[in-house]
């Protein structure tokens, strides 16, 4: 199984995003994580039992833009 963990790519089950790319840019706690999303500008809170894990991480880094960007090439 793979766990909750900063770096870790996602897809958003529920909400606005759903279906989108995302990428867990912190763990808040065992229910929440800030992800920060294809298609949006910002973190975002989001519930943990919204995202479907993938087996793909991805490397932090320093700027959002950067991290957007690489999302944006990546697939699903």
């Amino acid at each position: 199984m793979v766990s909750i963990e900063n770096g870790r790519l996602c897809v958003k089950k529920m909400g606005r995003d759903a279906g989108r790319l995302c990428v867990i840019t912190n763990v808040i706690d065992e229910n929440f994580a800030k992800v920060l999303c294809a298609g949006r500008k910002k973190k975002r809170k989001c519930n943990v039992r919204h995202l479907e894990p993938l087996p793909q991480k991805m490397e932090l880094k320093e700027s959002e833009e950067e991290m957007l960007k690489a999302l944006a090439g990546m697939k699903q």
